[in-house]
């Protein structure tokens, strides 16, 4: 019975072993590759996150703008100085900072996309060659 109980043992661990998979230089160049990949996608979105952030705000202004006098001045930021600007000029500006950080949110997400996409075609062959035995999952 004993032996029964090791045969079955040894055919698991043979099984295991059988099942491993040896890790070449090309797989371990593409696991690096998903790590710098799922790090960058990291940094993108915290600066898109950063940027939608920055759109509110600009929209807060715009609709509190809208409350202003026409006659009044208003103090806008530019760099670290702020200048005394007409109404309608303080608007113009508002609306070009915002489709400036529109453009930018644009191009964040598109390259969010692109290194998603990447990574996704990386989990596809690195789970076909280590099945189970590797977890790509962010």
């Amino acid at each position: 019975m004993a032996s029964l109980v090791q045969r079955r043992m040894l055919s698991k661990e043979d099984e295991a072993a059988a099942n491993e998979v040896e890790v070449r230089r090309e797989d371990q160049d593409k696991i690096n590759k998903f790590s710098r990949l799922h790090q960058r996608e990291l940094a993108i979105e915290e600066d898109l996150n950063a940027k939608l952030k920055q759109k509110e705000e600009i929209d807060d202004l715009s609709t509190e703008l809208e409350l202003a006098d026409e006659d009044e001045k208003i103090q806008y930021k530019i760099g670290d100085a702020f200048f005394h600007v007409p109404l309608e000029q303080a608007q113009e500006m508002l609306a070009t900072a915002i489709t400036k950080v529109e453009s930018e949110t644009t191009e964040l997400e598109e390259k969010i996309s692109a290194v998603r996409e990447e990574m996704q075609q990386l989990k596809i062959e690195l789970y076909a060659r280590f099945g189970k035995q590797i977890n790509l999952e962010t």
